[in-house]
């Protein structure tokens, strides 16, 4: 019964044209108009507690790229790029939302800059 239901699903699914997929979301972005890029940090009570993860969430439901991850001296750290309201937006986040078990003492934002294109293809936890 299982197999069916699938099966049923999948044709009944929407079909994407090829085009549109070899796009990606950094292609459809980089129509968007200016795009910005930014490096953060964010100190506070901010490992251990799913930052990394609920960061990645946020980055891909807003539409920004980049990337996040660990610092060996506790904090978070990372990059996202984007268009200018959205990566504002991810800003915003970083600074007042993060993990609902986080506590966000201060957030760092530095080498913010206009760019003519987006140097990742998606938002990543990096290692």
């Amino acid at each position: 019964m299982c197999r069916l239901f699938l099966a049923a699903a999948v044709v009944a699914a929407p079909v994407i044209p090829l085009q549109l997929l070899r796009r990606g979301l950094a292609a459809a972005m980089s129509n968007a108009g200016p795009l910005k890029s930014v490096d953060y940090e964010v100190f506070g009570r901010v490992q251990g507690v799913c930052f990394r993860m609920y960061t990645e969430g946020e980055a891909k439901k807003i539409g920004v790229v980049g990337w996040v991850k660990n610092t060996s001296t506790g904090t978070v750290t990372g990059q996202v790029q984007g268009p200018e309201e959205k990566v504002d937006s991810m800003k915003s986040w970083l600074s007042k939302v993060g993990s609902p078990s986080s506590r966000i003492d201060r957030t760092n934002f530095s080498n913010e800059k206009t760019i003519s294109k987006l140097e990742y293809s998606n938002f990543s936890i990096r290692y």
